[in-house]
């Protein structure tokens, strides 16, 4: 660990500092080129942007660049450290874009005292971006702040650690009931965590069929229950008329057990507590409610999912956010909606179960995957990723009304 751990710090350091630049993408090597960069000739897209706003997106970059854009107050499993500790994670998300769906990335830090302080400060700089990515702020601002961002700016506003986790949660989920044979309309679903990730994963779910009612969700003080008066108004939508009250009671006879919450947090007994053939996504990171090694002891007809590379089943963010973020730049989307968010879960659904290219096997490190128990949802080097989501997230912004330009001809092909 003490050799990994110097191995990240010296990956940041060299041979420069960080992991993104900037790079040209026009001439610049004569008196003639400089000209038409800058003075004078920089002055004819000017007068035509002036004269035509959406020549902005002919002129200048604006269109294939997306903010990554945080205040720190919940860098990974770290905390509340500030902006400045955030930087590195949001360069690394500028990174994920670059390399994985070629958009050009800016990592913005900001420093504020209130919610209103830091939506004026990214509502008054947001038209200079095709979309905004929010990354890493806690809950329940990151509610409010993403509502009044989408609600103020005229361009995509997607906060990933609720919906890109949810997106790629979902896809999972539902191959994994397929596989167990379970029907999510009847699935009991316990959902260990409340926050912002806990959310956004259920209010996914049920969009794709399950119901609110089997579905009980706990913070650090139990079951969220319809008779505690400590909820806010995010929590109260997941308010349970049950008597049930802690994860002993509510985990007997789940079909489903969702984490996002902490380490070691859900024990071999009550895995054994399950229906038959249960599904466990224990996705606290760096480590999961239970390993799934203990998880699988205690019930070796269970399906599990994890947040780590080192174990099958995956679920990750990058499965989705450099996709979903492409397909809604390429039609000009002013916002990315439910239904873009549902085509995405089913087009990553689906690259699980086609038969898995020797190129992506060896990109993955992997000599056979083949969907199943082990392989319920694509690896992130996966390249059919990009054509795949970003055609049905493009499609599903325009067939919504809510894209500028019509779905392109011959797009991802």
């Amino acid at each position: 660990m003490t050799n990994f751990r110097q191995r990240a710090l010296d990956y940041h350091a060299l041979p420069t500092p960080g992991k993104i630049s900037v790079a040209l993408t026009t001439a610049a090597e004569t008196s003639d080129d400089l000209s038409l960069a800058y003075s004078p000739g920089v002055a004819e897209p000017v007068r035509e942007i002036a004269a035509n706003p959406d020549d902005v997106y002919k002129y200048t970059a604006k269109g294939n660049t997306v903010a990554v854009i945080t205040n720190g107050t919940a860098i990974l499993g770290l905390g509340n450290l500030g902006p400045m500790a955030s930087k590195p994670v949001m360069e690394g998300k500028s990174l994920l874009f670059k390399r994985f769906a070629n958009i050009d990335s800016f990592d913005i830090e900001v420093k504020h005292k209130t919610v209103e302080e830091f939506v004026n400060t990214v509502s008054n700089i947001a038209d200079s971006f095709g979309g905004i990515n929010l990354e890493d702020i806690k809950a329940p601002e990151c509610f409010a702040i993403e509502k009044a961002l989408i609600e103020r700016c005229k361009i995509p506003v997607f906060h990933d650690d609720q919906h890109g986790t949810a997106i790629v949660t979902a896809a999972a989920m539902i191959n994994a009931l397929d596989i167990q044979g379970k029907d999510i309309k009847l699935a009991k679903i316990v959902c260990l965590g409340a926050g912002a990730a806990a959310i956004a994963c259920m209010e996914l779910l049920i969009k794709c069929g399950a119901q609110r009612e089997k579905i009980y969700m706990l913070d650090t003080k139990g079951i969220v229950h319809t008779r505690r008066d400590d909820l806010n108004e995010y929590k109260k939508l997941f308010a349970n008329n049950t008597d049930k009250r802690t994860l002993d009671d509510a985990i007997e006879g789940a079909d489903v057990f969702v984490g996002v919450s902490g380490p070691n947090l859900l024990s071999q007994e009550q895995v054994k507590l399950m229906a038959p053939n249960p599904i466990i996504f224990a996705c606290s990171n760096p480590d999961p409610e239970i390993k799934p090694e203990l998880a699988l002891a205690a019930r070796a007809d269970a399906i599990i999912a994890t947040g780590r590379s080192d174990y099958p089943n995956q679920v990750n963010n990058v499965l989705c956010f450099p996709f979903i973020f492409r397909g809604a730049l390429d039609v000009r989307a002013r916002t990315i909606n439910d239904e873009m968010k549902v085509a995405a879960v089913h087009a990553i659904r689906a690259i699980a179960k086609e038969e898995v290219p020797n190129e992506v096997l060896i990109a993955s490190g992997e000599t056979e995957l083949t969907f199943g128990r082990d392989y319920i949802i694509p690896k992130p080097m996966d390249s059919r990723l990009l054509p795949a989501v970003a055609l049905a997230v493009a499609k599903a912004a325009v067939d919504s009304g809510v894209a500028a330009l019509p779905f392109p001809d011959n797009y991802m092909q």
